[in-house]
């Protein structure tokens, strides 16, 4: 498995996926849409801007 899909991670972090797809285009990660797949690295990334932001 290589990481993944928008939709998997936001419904992880009991977040909207359209605003998982905000934060991506933040953060420069290719997304576009609920089912492009995310490397882990880039989950890690995702995950610790959240945690920034509490």
């Amino acid at each position: 498995m290589k990481g993944l899909r928008v939709l998997e991670l936001s419904d992880a972090l009991n977040v909207d996926s359209s605003d998982l797809l905000a934060v991506c285009a933040i953060l420069k990660i290719k997304a576009s849409s609920r089912l492009s797949m995310l490397s882990f690295e880039e989950c890690k990334k995702i995950n610790d801007y959240y945690e920034n932001e509490i």
